[in-house]
């Protein structure tokens, strides 16, 4: 008994250094952009790494941000902020409402030919994005809407991924919920508004969280279709700042580091759900 506990101790001390370290390597390139944000231009290469800085620069921040008119970029950092929380947000709303409302379909209404149309749903999360570039520009460049935030907005309203994470939800929901509604003359619009929705938040709010980072991180669309520095997104905007500052990385990290604080808000919020969520939309029964 005696040596299967040591055993077991072992085991587990050995594992659980094996995830320190592991931890370790995802947190130092992390606290190295920290600490770089911070120091002068000349200090950041210097070995070896001198974690805290003698002296602290926070005035990186204002030349990335403009503040106070410390340094003028043609990319205007604030803006490209703007515009990626704008498309981030639009896309998060549209993405959960079409999702849910998917889901909630493909799930509950037996309607003909629907495990044929889900099949064919799924079929297209085999296709490699990078392949319908080149028809979503033609598509758009048609419409005249190459050169704005369309092309970033509206396929993002609709995610597959999104629609079968709902669609497991869901099919975790008695049918006695529906069928209870339907006897006291409720429609299916006022089941999924009422019923469905409000018992779906932890998915939905995992799912808020997975478009959200899906569209801040967008680069390859973001570069293909804008062309108007005034329609930058931050992914877009980091790369030319690199390009124009490719010897000051003080002011990158600091711009790096910026542009991390609205990933670290939307993970801190909703981390209860996330994990809930997806955990609650893979296991059925």
């Amino acid at each position: 008994m005696g040596r299967l506990l040591r055993k077991k101790i072992s085991v587990h001390i050995i594992t659980t250094l094996l995830v320190s370290l592991f931890a370790l390597t995802m947190v130092v390139p992390f606290l190295w952009m920290l600490s770089a944000s911070m120091k002068l231009g000349i200090d950041v290469i210097k070995l070896p790494i001198k974690w805290i800085p003698d002296y602290f620069y926070p005035g990186n921040y204002k030349q990335v941000w403009n503040i106070g008119g410390v340094a003028k970029r043609d990319y205007h950092f604030n803006l490209a902020y703007f515009n990626s929380l704008k498309i981030a947000f639009i896309n998060l709303f549209g993405a959960v409402i079409t999702s849910t409302a998917a889901g909630y379909a493909f799930a509950k209404i037996n309607f003909r030919g629907r495990n044929g149309v889900f099949l064919i749903y799924l079929a297209t999360m085999m296709i490699p994005s990078q392949i319908t570039l080149i028809p979503k520009f033609t598509m758009f460049s048609f419409f005249g809407l190459v050169g704005t935030h369309w092309p970033l907005i509206l396929p993002g309203l609709i995610t597959i991924t999104g629609t079968f994470l709902m669609r497991q939800y869901f099919m975790q929901v008695p049918n006695e919920l529906r069928e209870s509604a339907y006897i006291d003359g409720a429609n299916e619009f006022r089941i999924w508004l009422q019923i469905m929705m409000p018992i779906a938040k932890p998915a939905m709010a995992s799912l808020a969280m997975i478009v959200f980072l899906w569209n801040w991180n967008n680069y390859l669309d973001a570069l293909v279709f804008l062309s108007n520095w005034r329609l930058y997104t931050i992914p877009v905007a980091l790369t030319n700042f690199i390009d124009e500052s490719i010897t000051e990385y003080n002011l990158i990290m600091a711009a790096s580091a910026s542009a991390l604080i609205p990933v670290f808000i939307v993970f801190l919020v909703g981390q209860k759900f996330f994990v809930k969520g997806l955990v609650s939309g893979a296991v059925k029964g």
